[in-house]
């Protein structure tokens, strides 16, 4: 960690974490809650401008969103709903206060789904997570990130800019070429898919080609313990972020020299809410939920957009001396919907099982097979003396009749699903 300590931009504090990218970082809980009772309002207010979210979020006064409890009480935005806005209403279903040709670029994601992007400084807040790899002014990015289409490369590309930091837009393959670009032109940052910077040393060394990487920022799929450790082990200081094509950056890694991260540090510039799957109601600190992400970026103004995947928040802070709230990163997708004996079951349907009678704590629907049929058991969190109180609400709710199994509250598994599938289809 040396020559990184002696990098420009880098200056260890007395935590021994590197200097925050701005005063953002290092706020106390009543600076941020401040900040938050002024921002939300506005973030509210300049959605309502938009008519396809103003639409979405019917009538609501700005000034009553103030805090999480006044987030917490507007609807959720999903990807479909997003979806099937922008077929009515192409290309961006009335969510952005400015037309397509408004801004710098427009972005096709699998759906398809429409992003806009801009050029300003640091548009997807890119460059905080760079800027806590270490990233800066002398550094050379080879952005492996795609650019074709869809907006991952500019994201990354945009943060580079935002600390200072030359980019080869590489784009991703083409392994060979990757390589002799890396050494030619000296290139110190990787940026892309954990498992493509593998590739390209793998083909670096077996060219008998050096390569100058000394730092990773990755994304876009998991980065494994084993090849954070293999990467670390090359003098390649690893770290991910958790951004998507609609929000930009969510949250990110930091801890100080010689530590391996703990989760991830949530972004100065969103608010994100762990949820119940299948609702919009924010689960106790430490269980896992559904994150949901209101964006305070003024050109796009996303509020309580469901993101699919599954988190938890961490006690505490970083020690690396960032102030926010840290997320556990990511634990599996939410989209828990499983067909059971021909009938889609989705998990909101189980949350308004658990919706109907107040003592029930939580519920999970257990998909499994017996002989050739299909089963579905439904395990309950509740004091009641006999299942078979709920048999009526199972059917009702879920539209299939199905075991019912009371359980100890507490006893489901901390791990964010309503919908289990235990079915074996290979």
């Amino acid at each position: 960690m040396a020559e990184l300590a002696a990098r420009p931009g880098y200056a260890p504090a007395a935590t021994g974490a590197a200097r925050p990218y701005d005063a953002l970082e290092g706020r106390s809980a009543d600076a941020r809650a401040a900040a938050l009772a002024r921002d939300l309002p506005a973030a509210v207010a300049r959605a309502l401008a938009a008519p396809g979210l103003a639409a979405h979020l019917g009538r609501v006064d700005p000034a009553a969103v103030s805090d999480r409890a006044g987030l917490a009480r507007l609807p959720v935005l999903r990807k479909s709903g997003l979806g099937a806005a922008q077929t009515a209403a192409p290309p961006f279903g009335g969510f952005t206060l400015a037309p397509a040709s408004g801004f710098a670029h427009v972005f096709q994601s699998p759906g398809p789904i429409y992003e806009p992007g801009g050029t300003g400084h640091d548009w997807w807040r890119m460059g905080r997570f760079l800027h806590a790899c270490g990233v800066g002014r002398g550094d050379i990015v080879q952005n492996c990130f795609g650019y074709h289409l869809t907006p991952a490369g500019m994201i990354f590309e945009n943060g580079a800019r935002a600390v200072g930091a030359a980019v080869l837009p590489a784009g991703t393959g083409q392994t060979d070429l990757q390589v002799q670009a890396a050494a030619d032109v000296g290139a110190t940052v990787y940026c892309g898919t954990p498992d493509f910077l593998k590739v390209i040393l793998d083909r670096a060394e077996a060219l008998g080609v050096a390569l100058g990487f000394t730092r990773a920022a990755v994304g876009g799929g998991a980065l494994f313990p084993s090849l954070r450790a293999e990467y670390e082990a090359r003098g390649i200081l690893t770290r991910q972020c958790y951004a998507t094509a609609d929000l930009g950056s969510i949250a990110y890694e930091s801890a100080p020299p010689g530590q391996t991260p703990e989760g991830m540090i949530v972004d100065e510039g969103v608010v994100v809410e762990i949820v119940r799957p299948g609702t919009g109601d924010p689960v106790p600190e430490g269980e896992v939920g559904e994150v949901v992400v209101t964006t305070l970026n003024p050109d796009y103004p996303l509020v309580r957009f469901a993101t699919g995947d599954l988190s938890a928040v961490l006690p505490g802070t970083s020690d690396c001396g960032r102030t926010n709230m840290r997320i556990r990163g990511w634990l599996g997708r939410a989209d828990q919907t499983t067909k059971i004996k021909g009938m889609f079951v989705r998990p909101e349907q189980v949350a308004a099982l658990v919706a109907r009678h107040p003592e029930i704590a939580r519920a999970r629907v257990i998909a499994s097979r017996e002989g050739e049929m299909d089963v579905m058991t439904v395990r309950i969190e509740s004091p009641a003396p006999d299942g078979a109180v709920y048999e009526g609400s199972v059917i009702e709710a879920l539209k299939l009749r199905g075991r019912v199994e009371l359980v100890a509250p507490g006893s489901l598994p901390n791990d964010g699903k309503v919908i289990e599938d235990l079915r074996v289809y290979d």
